[in-house]
């Protein structure tokens, strides 16, 4: 097959037939195969080049029997049902010019057009388990079929066809019905506004370059409610992502409510209103999977644990502390920002039966063969705080002995409950307080860089470790806003010092990470540049991260969308086509058109450019 923008000009042919025929037994069909934006790109995108393909209004699915499948059967069924997507950029008069050129082809009216009865789906294993690496590679095949001009007449094709959806496992096949129902728009002309169509027979074949896609959460600086999860995984899933990280507790709160340790949430929740239950939990582990989404969770430890002090103010360090003493240089911070200061505390044994008790009970609860256990920003200050500890400093222990204590210890809880150990790359890279290599096996842990870019990537994998990429320099979501932090003098400034850039262009006016990640930042981002091969095939994928420390429910959808939409596009199928080239100029006009949608599915995406850009395709573009 041939990628056609428009179908053939067979006016010639007709005009045999037209003295026979009426206005009326026609009607003029535009060549609209040029509106039909897929998002994520699909890897090979086949069109034919024959007539539209009319929606049967009894258009039903055939597929095996499957509880994850039957459920998105009739969730799609609906969605194309209902949807009835036109391209914003489609006006009145682009079709009233369409309509006065000459590739268009005229058929003869309703009752000859091909329609397409049926969508089925073969599944080649129904009992793959939705883990690390599973097979989400699909096919699509709805079949070409063309008017065919025999000397005086038109013959048409067979009245109805059935399209098919060929997948590896069940995960594919929920990508193939997403991909399914953005090939389908409603009709452009009179005859065919009430219709659904697809432009041409369509051949794709896809699969991801990256088996981790992801978007990580953190829930306790504010908290989210279940509801505002679900939708997430639902905008996910329109978007082929597959892991929902859960950043689910933090210095700030302990929603979690768990039966071995209960107190952590009644003493280092917001508020009994503000924690998830193990029936949310169940709620939410369900509708992800029903969605192909994985949800990994992450326990931030023995950093980040000030939440942790209502219950166990033993074992937690510095947790009566002010963060930052009035006066105090930064680098005697006790912890990185407001929020209940506080570390776990490595010397003393009920740490471990704490965290042990933890660690067991949410590894039950989550299916997923991940478990993050954070290890990011251990302060030194923090632990200096404690006797016990400042005695084992003069005793010749120092805090990365007393990290790797820690985590050697730790370590074991993870790896005993069948589960990869996923930590912060903090462990490793820390300048002042990290671990030796020995202390984390690579045979049982993956990586999660977040700091300098490119360089920690490969720093990760030259050292032989699986990596997760998350720089904040092109994948933090909160970056851009500002500061947050109270009496805050530097925004006292009426006049413009050009020596102090801090509230002007070329500041970042507290926001430690700016500037804002634009969606062509995140979309540009290779995240396996200045790798060897054997280096790149140790990043296994990456993850844009929405700290919500100025976030909260109410703008979750605006911080996350459309932006998070360029990083599932560029771990699926790539930012380049096949020539090499970035194609961030052709992406734009899809994001376009794709927030739009995300918008009339239920999904509160921010615009990325005004109106008349999206009417005007690349008219808003800088480098043409």
């Amino acid at each position: 097959m041939v990628s056609l923008h428009n179908y053939v000009c067979l006016l010639p042919a007709f005009a045999l037939l037209l003295p026979f025929l009426s206005l009326s037994d026609f009607f003029l069909l535009p060549g609209v195969h040029g509106n039909v934006y897929l998002w994520p790109m699909p890897q090979v995108v086949e069109w034919g080049s024959g007539p539209a393909i009319l929606l049967s209004r009894d258009f039903h699915f055939l597929s095996p029997e499957n509880a994850v499948l039957d459920k998105a059967v009739v969730e799609y069924k609906e969605l194309i049902r209902t949807e009835r997507w036109l391209p914003i950029h489609w006006t009145e008069e682009e079709e009233e010019e369409e309509e006065e050129e000459e590739t268009l082809v005229i058929v003869e009216s309703m009752e000859a057009l091909v329609v397409l009865e049926s969508l089925a789906i073969v599944v080649l294993d129904l009992e793959a388990d939705l883990q690390h690496g599973v097979d989400e590679s699909y096919t699509i095949e709805v079949p070409e079929s063309s008017l065919e001009v025999l000397g005086t007449g038109v013959r048409s094709a067979p009245s109805s066809l059935s399209a098919s959806i060929l997948a590896a496992t069940v995960w594919g096949a929920l990508h193939g019905l997403e991909t399914f129902s953005q090939l389908i728009h409603r009709g452009t002309s009179p005859e065919t506004s009430s219709e659904l169509l697809i432009d041409h027979g369509v051949y794709i074949r896809d699969q991801p370059n990256f088996p981790h896609r992801g978007l990580l959460l953190d829930t306790a600086r504010n908290f989210y409610p279940v509801e505002s999860i679900l939708r997430t995984i639902r905008a996910m899933a329109y978007n082929k992502l597959n892991v929902f990280h859960w950043h689910i507790i933090d210095s700030h709160s302990f929603p979690l409510e768990l039966f071995k340790e209960p107190e952590l949430a009644k003493k280092g929740a917001y508020s009994e209103r503000q924690r998830y239950s193990h029936r949310d939990l169940k709620r939410v582990l369900e509708y992800a999977t029903q969605h192909g989404v994985r949800i990994i969770p992450e326990l931030d430890m023995p950093g980040h644990t000030g939440s942790w002090s209502g219950a166990y103010p033993e074992v937690v360090t510095c947790h009566d502390q002010f963060w930052l003493q009035p006066g105090a240089p930064w680098g005697l911070r006790m912890a990185s920002e407001p929020g209940w200061p506080g570390q776990l505390n490595p010397l003393h044994p009920l740490t471990y039966k704490v965290v042990k008790n933890l660690v067991e009970e949410v590894a039950s609860l989550f299916p997923d063969n991940f478990f993050h256990g954070g290890g990011d920003e251990v302060n030194p200050n923090c632990w200096n705080n404690s006797l016990d500890i400042q005695e084992y400093v003069l005793a010749g222990g120092n805090m990365s002995t007393l990290l790797e204590e820690f985590v050697k210890t730790t370590h074991p809880y993870i790896t005993g409950s069948n589960k990869t150990a996923v930590y912060w790359e903090d462990l490793l890279t820390d300048r002042d307080i990290n671990v030796p290599s020995t202390a984390l096996p690579k045979e049982t842990t993956i990586l999660q860089t977040w700091n300098n870019g490119a360089a920690n990537t490969k720093l990760l994998t030259s050292n032989g470790y699986r990596t997760i990429v998350s720089s904040s320099d092109f994948y933090y979501l909160d970056c851009g806003h500002g500061g947050w932090v109270g009496n805050d003098s530097r925004y006292d400034e009426d006049s413009n010092d050009p020596g102090n850039l801090f509230n002007y262009p070329g500041g970042n006016g507290g926001s430690w990470c700016g500037p804002f990640k634009t969606w062509a930042r995140i979309y540009d981002y290779d995240i396996t540049f200045n790798l060897t091969n054997s280096e790149a095939a140790l990043v296994i994928g990456a993850e844009v991260s929405l700290w919500s420390e100025q976030a909260d429910a109410t703008v979750l959808d605006s911080r996350l969308w459309p932006r998070t939409a360029a990083l599932a596009e560029s771990l699926w199928s790539g930012n380049k086509h096949p020539d090499g080239k970035k194609r961030y100029a052709q992406a734009i006009d899809r994001l376009n058109d794709w927030r739009f949608r995300l918008v009339s599915r239920g999904i509160s995406a921010e615009p990325l450019q005004p109106l008349w850009c999206v009417k005007h395709p690349g008219q808003c573009n800088i480098n043409t």
